[in-house]
């Protein structure tokens, strides 16, 4: 009896076995179906963050940044500790060129320039002035009041970083601005000026400056007027220290260059497009900002090329100019 009960045992304990095989068995594409489950949610989780972390480099300095970017102050710069190379950073030489061409067209229409040692040493100083004094107080100056947009667009930039101090950026501003008045003091007084003019064409330059990037004006909010009074800086100023410098500054040489100014209006709203974001969230009404990126484009390239075409027609028609 107890044999035959033994052996009922093992049947039953035999199927039980079985079973729980055929139920393992059965269960088996269930696990796989979890596990699909889970891939499936983290393939989910991972093109999110694919969506996401493309707009990162764009709001963080680049890890193998150029040290050349970074002493030409254009984006791509390397992250630097250097003081006197964030302070020239600061300074944007990369703008420096313009102003420097400006005072050597000025000079050369003035038609009094010579190849000499004196007439070339007040050319280079009138450079300095206006390029790494007055360009550098402008770009310093400007950052300084675009903190908060550069925190938004580019907060890896020296001041919104925290790299300068506040003091020593304020320091650095009138140091900029003090030595491109006293070279325009020094010109005047080397030229023989009774009345100092390119004293005067610094300064009211520095105050177009500060009035661009500082309220309650601050020239820039509106896309126009801002972006104008940018080109002129650039375009007009120089040409006009360089033509009072060594001749005398007429006033259709003043329309002129005004008029052509229109054309550094264009160039100034190309600087526009990298700061959509932060201008609208600051309220600047740039060009981009005010009609689109896609219309800007446009309003860019008018400016600058019917500028081009319109003084190409004033030469071609053999109209009396002094330029």
């Amino acid at each position: 009896m107890a044999s035959v009960l033994n052996t009922v045992s093992s049947i039953r304990l035999s199927k039980l076995n079985a079973s729980r095989v055929r139920t393992q068995s059965n269960l088996a594409p269930i696990s796989v179906s979890f596990t699909r489950r889970r891939l499936t949610v983290r393939a989910a989780e991972t093109d999110t963050n694919e969506a996401v972390e493309p707009q990162v480099p764009d709001k963080a300095p680049a890890k193998n940044g150029s040290s050349f970017n970074q002493l030409l102050g254009i984006k791509g710069a390397s992250q630097e500790t250097n003081k006197w190379k964030i302070r020239l950073q600061l300074t944007k030489p990369v703008t420096w060129p313009p102003l420097v061409w400006g005072v050597v067209c000025g000079a050369a229409a003035s038609g009094n320039f010579h190849w000499t040692f004196e007439d070339v040493a007040k050319s280079i100083v009138c450079m300095c002035m206006s390029g790494p004094f007055l360009t550098g107080y402008t770009q310093t100056l400007n950052d300084w009041y675009d903190r908060e947009i550069d925190a938004i667009n580019e907060p890896y930039r020296p001041i919104p970083s925290g790299a300068i101090s506040e003091n020593e950026v304020i320091t650095q501003i009138w140091v900029l601005l003090l030595g491109g008045l006293s070279c325009a003091g020094i010109l005047d007084v080397w030229a023989g000026h009774k009345f100092p003019i390119v004293f005067y064409l610094a300064l009211g330059g520095s105050f177009l400056s500060y009035i661009y990037s500082a309220p309650p004006l601050k020239l820039k909010q509106n896309g126009w007027i801002g972006n104008f009074a940018l080109g002129a800086s650039y375009i007009s100023l120089p040409w006009w220290a360089g033509q009072a410098l060594f001749g005398t500054l007429t006033p259709d040489i003043i329309v002129l260059t005004l008029l052509y100014s229109i054309a550094g209006l264009g160039i100034a709203i190309v600087n526009d497009f990298k700061s959509v974001e932060g201008d609208r969230a600051m309220g600047l009404q740039s060009l981009p900002v005010a009609f689109g990126s896609e219309t800007a484009k446009w309003i860019c390239v008018g400016a600058i090329d019917i500028t081009q075409l319109s003084i190409a027609v004033q030469v071609l028609s053999q109209r009396p100019c002094q330029v």
